[in-house]
């Protein structure tokens, strides 16, 4: 079975390296030399961020097992982080408008490098106590660094269009690359050298430290007004990324128990490094998409979110067609090598997701108030994901996955609801002008 992943990891690695050295200067945008410079500071603190993320990522569920929690309890630590994203979240977007955006990425990496020295400790309370800083951190992660982002880039008076390189670029290395050398660091920690399940936390604790001297020492401060109000457009397009991001979180918990059903031996930092390199290759396909004024991205996220909900159906048609052998330990069944395929389409579908997303964020959402308005969108996410995991020992795997792709197609249909009102809305904007050119024509006076 191992030659099963390096094959899939290698024609992965080659269809990133083929879309990325075949790009043409039709898939690039002419940029400014400030504007790089600009962007590649911002790159390497969100690659540093995200890095100190990544490194968690495979070893929380291992960890909490390692110390003797069941399914049961392990679900109820990662409920305690979503809850108090849920919680938190839109008290720190909104104080991250008022106080300031860079002061609140500082406190992203302060909390989170709390949360990190909280697993050093077998107890379930303190294991509590980390998983709610590690979601006040999560909240100020997905909404402190764009928003700051996109408020500096309009400060500086650099072209809309260039904020979608930015953001491709983003997730092709923070979700992406920092993501696989997270993955392949952390299985050298704990595998080859033997440090334990807690060491990759205390590398994300030194990534979060170097990224947070660079915040303090490079970036400016800027802020919002959280009383902006939202129009019809944001709350649709909050309402599908929140239910696509639900499903997306839920799937975090799931993959470790589903390609290891009855305890077989699987490299959890090289399927997490094989995740992330599919997540990259949809981000590289992204960049083309946005590079280009057509497809709209309103338009070919339905086709993903469609995608990824077939994708996430895979575990469940499996479960009826492949019986499970019941045999204990040993390598990844056959079934499971189906469902890695499945899992590699869907993060591929994340890929394409995270950037297309903040492109749509930066359209629709009113700057002065984005942290605020971000997490507020936030929380049906971890409503949604708290009731899965909180059921998590009552539901069936294969419901819990039939939940998620339900929701994916929901967004799917959300989706192409925002497309309709957004092509309404230009529609009447431009009879508005037109009518007002007419009026101005009759009416020398005017």
């Amino acid at each position: 079975m191992e030659a099963f992943f390096f094959l899939v990891f290698g024609a992965l690695a080659t269809l990133v390296a083929g879309l990325e050295l075949s790009k043409t200067s039709k898939d690039r945008i002419n940029t400014s030399s400030a504007f790089n410079s600009f962007k590649n500071n911002y790159l390497l603190v969100y690659s540093l961020m995200m890095a100190g993320d990544w490194l968690q990522g495979p070893y929380v569920y291992y960890l909490y097992s390692h110390y003797g929690f069941g399914k049961g309890e392990i679900g109820q630590l990662f409920i305690a982080g979503f809850g108090s994203s849920m919680l938190f979240g839109t008290i720190v977007g909104s104080l991250a408008d008022k106080k300031g955006r860079k002061r609140a990425c500082v406190t992203y990496c302060i909390t989170y490098i709390l949360s990190c020295i909280t697993k050093h400790s077998p107890q379930y309370k303190v294991l509590v106590l980390g998983r709610v800083l590690g979601g006040i951190a999560t909240s100020l992660l997905f909404s402190a660094f764009e928003s700051w982002l996109v408020a500096e880039h309009n400060k500086r008076g650099f072209e809309q269009q260039w904020l979608s390189i930015t953001f491709s670029k983003a997730i092709f290395l923070g979700n992406g690359l920092m993501a696989i050398l997270s993955g392949l660091f952390g299985n050298v920690l704990v595998d080859s050298l033997q440090l334990g399940p807690v060491a990759p936390f205390d590398a994300a604790s030194c990534f979060l430290a170097i990224g947070m001297i660079v915040i303090l020492s490079t970036w400016t401060e800027n802020y919002g007004d959280p009383s902006e109000n939202k129009d019809l457009l944001t709350q649709f397009r909050g309402a599908a990324a929140a239910i696509a991001a639900g499903s997306m979180y839920t799937f975090v918990f799931l993959w470790t128990p589903a390609l290891s059903p009855n305890d077989e031996d699987i490299p959890h930092g090289f399927i997490f490094a094989t995740f992330m390199l599919s997540s990259m290759l949809g981000s590289s396909i992204a960049s083309r998409l946005l590079a280009h004024p057509n497809p709209k991205v309103e338009s070919y996220m339905q086709i993903v979110f469609l995608i990824s909900s077939a994708a996430l159906m895979l575990p469940v048609v499996t479960n009826f067609l492949v019986p499970p052998s019941g045999v204990k330990g040993g390598g990844i069944s056959f079934s499971g090598c189906i469902q890695l395929i499945g899992f590699c389409t869907f993060e591929a579908c994340v890929g394409i997701f995270w950037p297309s997303i903040m492109k749509m964020r930066s359209q629709y959402i009113p700057e002065e108030a984005r942290s605020t308005i971000m997490n507020f969108f936030r929380i049906p996410l971890n409503i949604f994901v708290c009731i899965a995991l909180y059921n998590v020992k009552a539901l069936p795997m294969t419901v819990m996955f039939g939940m998620c792709s339900l929701f994916l197609f929901v967004a799917s249909m959300l989706q192409r609801r925002l497309m309709m009102i957004a092509e309404i809305h230009k529609s009447r904007s431009q009879d508005w002008t037109g009518m007002r050119e007419i009026d101005t024509e009759a009416d020398p006076l005017t």
